[in-house]
């Protein structure tokens, strides 16, 4: 799995990077970056939570390229 930010959403809540600091964090902006975005099995269920926790939907979840 893949993690994508769309920065155009983000309006700097940080709830995804008090949830999941190992994938993302906030530039000087205050908009959300990655750190990575590879998803590994056993962390999915910390990503999911860190994008349900985007009250605008900045992040997503997606099949990656084979």
């Amino acid at each position: 799995m893949k993690l994508v930010a769309h920065r155009h959403l983000c309006q700097s809540y940080g709830n995804c990077l008090a949830v999941d600091p190992e994938h993302v964090d906030l530039d000087d902006e205050g908009l959300v970056f990655l750190l990575r975005d590879t998803v590994e099995e056993g962390e999915l269920a910390k990503v999911q939570a860190g994008i349900r926790s985007c009250p605008v939907n900045a992040l997503e979840l997606v099949e990656a390229d084979a």
